[in-house]
């Protein structure tokens, strides 16, 4: 008789962001129970897991351009407020749960969640983490994601500091499990020049990595723009490209008031600059030098052994998050850069941050795979979920956190708190993306005049 099909682990995933998607929905591959994950997502979606994406409304909803990019598909997707999410996962039954989420929208939902599930005899595990570097809010962070059954760590060196700040507040902490971002990958980087197969010898590559919110004033984000296109008019030979996060008026995981596309309308770059967009890992299959001020595009570009460079033109900064590359061997500055200097990353340093380039990145998410199957089979189910934050240790707090998701101190929607029990129609439609519209337009033009008339 043939083999019986194992079945599909079924997985939700709630992200907030376009970025945050691309983290959860990969990272819900990664730590399926069953064959190992290691290659990502397949091309046999029946090989996965069972994949339903949640997408929270709010300002940061990613566009289908933005889902697009990132990718990754998923069995069904639909964008929902927290308690349409909540109800959803009162009435489903899933064996894994996602929340690929800001700090707040965690703490909201594990306490929405512990109220949701508290007539159930199961539930879900629930997973939590972080979409890149941290390197700000550790201890705030980390402590609204606690009460998760797995709180992600993308590094060794991460995994040893969220269990500090769990242990120093006696808060439980079993839950941090050590893992590697989910997206890496790729080809590793073979040299410059690399011929292709049907274009020939390309030219050198040289691609920065843009932040939404990195660095933040007009007169940072102008400077490195110019040094940018300063590099290809000194280097015509050269493909010097400005790599992009969202196109304007989309928005991503962090806001962006002075979006590069604009300021470039002021210069006149050379033929050889260019601006692209689209998925990381697309563009580093044809990059010779990635530079960066703190992107985690840097791991990305590590791991696949690009060059890379963490420029130092700012000052090495906690506001710029290039603090963070301390000891990794890649901080340099443009002029450096155009006098030839080409950073050697520190291979300790770089083992410490997740980045596996020496091959082992295959058996990086087995910890966590295995933590899952071992809490999926725990007879008599999973206990309750427990986070630090409750009306009595953060009475201050909390409250506020769970309000903004319209959610009461134990986790009860409050009454009025937006819920649909069908699509929006026509009307809502317009009337959210005028809302949308405006708060963007808020961000992009009003409050950056507000701030400059605040300095006179």
């Amino acid at each position: 008789m043939p083999a019986s099909t194992p079945k599909r682990p079924r997985i939700a995933v709630l992200a907030d962001s376009d970025t945050r998607w691309k983290w959860g929905a990969l990272t819900a591959h990664r730590i399926a129970p069953g064959p190992s994950m290691e290659t990502g997502p397949r091309e046999d979606a029946q090989v996965g897991p069972a994949l339903d994406g949640f997408l929270l409304r709010g300002r940061a909803t990613p566009t289908p351009r933005q889902l697009e990019e990132v990718g990754v598909r998923a069995d069904s997707l639909r964008e929902v407020t927290a308690v349409e999410f909540l109800r959803a996962m009162e009435e489903e039954s899933y064996d894994i749960l996602v929340l690929a989420l800001v700090g707040g929208g965690v703490q909201a939902m594990l306490h929405g969640l512990k109220r949701a599930w508290e007539n159930r005899t199961s539930r879900p595990v629930v997973v939590t983490g972080y979409v890149g570097v941290v390197y700000e809010k550790l201890a705030d962070g980390l402590l609204l994601r606690h009460g998760a059954d797995l709180v992600l760590a993308n590094s060794r060196q991460d995994a040893e500091r969220f269990r500090a700040v769990y242990d120093g507040v006696g808060a439980d902490a079993s839950s941090v499990t050590e893992v590697a971002l989910p997206f890496l990958g790729g080809a590793a980087y073979e040299g410059e020049h690399t011929p292709s197969a049907k274009q020939g010898r390309r030219p050198y590559t040289v691609v920065f990595a843009a932040q939404p919110s990195v660095p933040e004033n007009r007169k940072d984000r102008t400077y490195l723009l110019n040094r940018l296109v300063q590099h290809a008019r000194r280097h015509p030979e050269r493909e010097v490209l400005l790599k992009l996060r969202s196109k304007p008026g989309e928005h991503t995981t962090h806001i962006e008031e002075l979006p590069y596309q604009k300021l470039v309308q002021r210069l006149d770059p050379p033929a050889n600059f260019r601006l692209v967009y689209g998925n990381m890992g697309e563009v580093l299959d044809h990059t010779d030098l990635l530079v960066t001020v703190s992107s985690t595009a840097a791991l990305e570009s590590l791991h696949r052994r690009v060059p890379t460079v963490v420029l130092t033109d700012l000052g090495v900064r906690e506001a710029l998050g290039n603090h963070h590359f301390v000891g990794s061997g890649c901080l340099a500055s443009w002029d450096q850069l155009d006098a030839g200097h080409r950073p050697v990353p520190d291979a300790e340093w770089v083992a410490r941050q997740g980045v596996v380039a020496d091959g082992s990145y295959e058996s990086a998410f087995d910890a966590a795979r295995e933590r899952i199957a071992k809490l999926l089979g725990r007879p008599g189910g999973l206990p309750p979920l427990a986070p630090y934050y409750t009306p009595v240790t953060a009475p201050g707090y909390l409250p506020g956190i769970l309000a903004r998701h319209h959610l009461g101190p134990d986790g009860t929607p409050l009454p009025g708190a937006p819920a649909a029990d069908k699509d929006p129609g026509p009307v809502r439609q317009i009337v959210r993306r005028a809302a949308r519209g405006a708060y963007r337009h808020g961000v992009q033009r009003v409050a950056p005049v507000i701030r400059r008339m605040g300095e006179l």
